[in-house]
Formats: structure tokens, sequence, C-alpha cells
């Protein structure tokens, strides 16, 4: 697919289908979860700061001071990101820690891979 400007070239545009077919109705209630939750900016910013850090957790303090935004702030977010099944949260004393769900970005990933 080319692009010119904002014009794009539809002679070279190829059709695309889901690789595996249509989705059934459960994992299209978990996906669309997902994707509430990721329209956010701020969940946006959040989930890919704790991407970044790969297999380690992230402390909520270093998310707060990361993002400029405050405790209560990131404690909602990161809420409808565990709720979305995209993070998990462990309670570590004061503060929660928080990392990727495994295969929750693959499965998203993977629904998005138009061939």
């Amino acid at each position: 697919m080319t692009a010119t400007g904002n014009q794009i070239d539809l002679s070279r545009v190829e059709c695309c289908s889901l690789t595996e077919g249509p989705i059934e109705a459960d994992q299209a209630q978990r996906l669309a979860a997902m994707f509430k939750a990721l329209a956010d900016p701020t969940r946006l910013r959040l989930l890919s700061h704790v991407t970044a850090q790969g297999c380690q957790d992230v402390c909520a303090c270093d998310l707060t001071e990361e993002l400029q935004i405050t405790q209560p702030t990131v404690s909602h977010h990161m809420k409808k990101l565990v709720d979305a099944g995209l993070v998990t949260r462990e309670q570590r004393g004061k503060w929660a820690h928080y990392s990727v769900v495994p295969g929750a970005l693959e499965e998203l990933r993977e629904l998005l891979n138009l061939s």
C-alpha cells in the first residue's frame, strides 16, 4: 500500500481477511473490553510503560513519576487495564506492582494482523 500525501493508491490495496475466520462471541466480548480500555490516551501511555519493562513488573510509584500524574489517577486507569485482562496487579506493602498478562497483547495483534 502506498500513500501520496493524503491519498492512498487503491489499485495497490489488497483484499484483507481475518486469518482464522470470524471470531466467536465470547472472544469478541473479551477483545472489545481490551480495545475499550486502550481507547484512552492515559491508559495507552501507562500500558506502554509497563510493556517497555518486558517481563519485569512496574511499581505504581514509578508510573506516577514517569507520567507526571497522581497516584489516584494511576490506580483508576490501571484498574481498567487489569479488568480488561491486559495487566496483572500485585500489592506489595503500600504500592501496587503491575505486569503484562502473557498472551494478551498477542491476541490483539493476531486479530489486527490482516493479510
